[in-house]
């Protein structure tokens, strides 16, 4: 195989300090590997916990919404939940996390009015699908967070496997095997200038 280096002591020695750095990244690369699935899997498991939370929260509410629409007309319905105005703002902050940079969504602290129609005027279905509904969306927002996470996690796992394979098998082997080559080489230029000094040694004693 043909190493393409030059077998050389400097080169050795640059080769060395080489391997060193890569094995010493290597090393630091599959620690954060096996940090980020860590947090993956947890995520994963917080991901699935808010997901049944708010799919049963939202059944429920719908649930609600059916038992009132059973007992009250289709246009009172649109009129009383038609008039709520009130807006539950959230904002997007980003964050560090693993290297990465992932949003953080944030809920306005001050809650809105979540009846905007006359209490004596409807169902207590209504009134409890009305307060299931709003009891979803903060799960729903730590969901979409943990959902958009999960997906930049996974593609900086896939990255970071990528670069800890390259370093594992590519890298580090090649430079294993040209230290290797480098050593074998000045090992024999040593043995042939030895060789070399005894035949100058022996012509000079027989002379």
């Amino acid at each position: 195989m043909n190493l393409q280096v030059n077998p050389t002591r400097m080169e050795l020695l640059r080769l060395k300090k080489r391997l060193r750095v890569a094995v010493r990244g290597h090393k630091l690369l599959k620690d954060k590997l096996d940090e980020l699935m860590k947090n993956f899997l947890e995520l994963v498991e917080e991901n699935r916990r808010l997901r049944t939370e708010v799919e049963e929260g939202l059944t429920r509410a719908f649930r609600g919404f059916a038992m009132a629409r059973a007992v009250l007309s289709w246009s009172y319905l649109e009129t009383a939940l038609g008039a709520h105005r009130e807006r539950r703002g959230v904002t997007a902050k980003p964050v560090r996390r693993m290297n990465m940079e992932i949003p953080h969504f944030l809920l306005d602290e001050e809650e809105p009015n979540i009846y905007p129609y006359g209490l004596a005027e409807t169902t207590g279905d209504l009134d409890e699908a009305v307060r299931r509904l709003h009891a979803a969306f903060k799960p729903l927002v730590q969901l979409a967070e943990v959902e958009k996470t999960v997906e930049l996690m996974a593609g900086e796992i896939e990255r970071t496997r990528r670069r800890v394979n390259a370093l594992e098998h590519v890298l580090i082997p090649q430079l294993e095997e040209q230290a290797r080559y480098i050593t074998m080489k000045l090992e024999e230029n040593e043995r042939g200038n030895l060789v070399r000094l005894m035949k100058v040694k022996e012509i000079v004693g027989h002379g």
